[in-house]
């Protein structure tokens, strides 16, 4: 069997197009078993896995959580909050104390970018950074990129347009090198404060015209505000931002064709996005949320295979 190229999943950056569809074609198969009567697979028997979030999660812990059982690993979840991290205690030691319990693998998510990569170089576990600050968020690519693939049959020729908060969004940054590493045309859509002045370094275009966006685009990633990475007003107001950066069904309806609506949520709807948008059938909302946890199953059942 072929064999990722990394040992870690640090972020978009680090892997390459083969392991992006090894990724993909695992996937396949651990969706076929989380759609069975019987969801689980004894892969991962023998592995330990660590959850440490030292950021608030829902969607994302409980969908390692239940990737992780599904393969039948030993789990601990660890949150940053309930621990001597409050003390003082540095993030090396933290994850020292952890691994000294003999965890195989740690699943991250930290304000800080590069706390992924740092631990890597750090501890002998192998790493998935579950968010690294406003830097990467890799299994959301790859879920947001599968759940295209599914959706159009390839990424590859696509155009996807990636709309709000670009600034603080980890889940944009990741989903640019993704989406373009595998052929798909990018561009971002957002107030000018929220867009990164590097951007156009990466190969994308900005495009400020929402509506000149949705008619361009095949896909409309639809990022929500973030507004707790904010220590400044980066717009007027909620109001304003919902009638130049929001979609609902009448601009969806209007437009001279049919585009798929992504989200990686959690939605603020009637900001970015309104009910009838979020529910309607052009959303693969949900979609994404059942991808995740066989993405997730096909990136931790990987790694291990070549933990020693």
């Amino acid at each position: 069997m072929s064999e990722l190229s990394v040992n870690h999943l640090l972020g978009i950056k680090y892997i390459n197009n083969q392991d992006i569809d090894l990724i993909f074609e695992t996937a396949d198969h651990f969706k076929e078993v989380i759609n069975r009567p019987i969801k689980k697979v004894p892969s991962l028997r023998d592995i330990t896995i660590a959850n440490i979030f030292f950021e608030n999660s829902t969607r994302t812990k409980l969908s390692f959580e239940l990737a992780q059982k599904r393969l039948s690993a030993d789990v601990m979840s660890f949150s940053a909050a309930q621990s001597s991290v409050k003390k003082g205690e540095t993030l090396i030691d933290t994850v020292n104390n952890i691994l000294s319990m003999k965890v195989d693998m740690v699943v991250m998510r930290h304000s800080n970018p590069g706390a992924a990569y740092f631990l890597s170089k750090n501890v002998k576990a192998s790493i998935v950074n579950a968010g690294d600050g406003a830097h990467e968020h890799p299994t959301q690519a790859l879920l947001d990129s599968y759940s295209i693939r599914e959706k159009l049959g390839e990424v590859g020729g696509k155009k996807v347009v990636i709309v709000g908060d670009i600034l603080h969004s980890r889940v944009a940054l990741s989903n640019i090198y993704a989406l373009q590493m595998q052929g798909a045309e990018v561009k971002v859509c957002g107030p000018k404060t929220l867009i990164p002045r590097y951007i156009e370094s990466l190969g994308v275009t900005i495009e400020p015209n929402l509506r000149k966006a949705l008619e361009w685009c095949d896909v409309a990633n639809m990022l929500r505000v973030q507004n707790e990475r904010m220590d400044v007003n980066y717009f007027p107001s909620t109001r304003e931002y919902a009638q130049q950066y929001g979609v609902d069904k009448t601009l969806l309806d209007s437009l001279n064709k049919e585009i798929v609506i992504m989200h990686p949520g959690p939605i603020n709807r009637g900001v970015e996005i309104t009910s009838d948008v979020a529910d309607s059938k052009q959303s693969v909302i949900l979609n994404q949320v059942e991808n995740g946890v066989a993405i997730r199953m096909a990136v931790i059942y990987l790694l291990a295979s070549k933990i020693q």
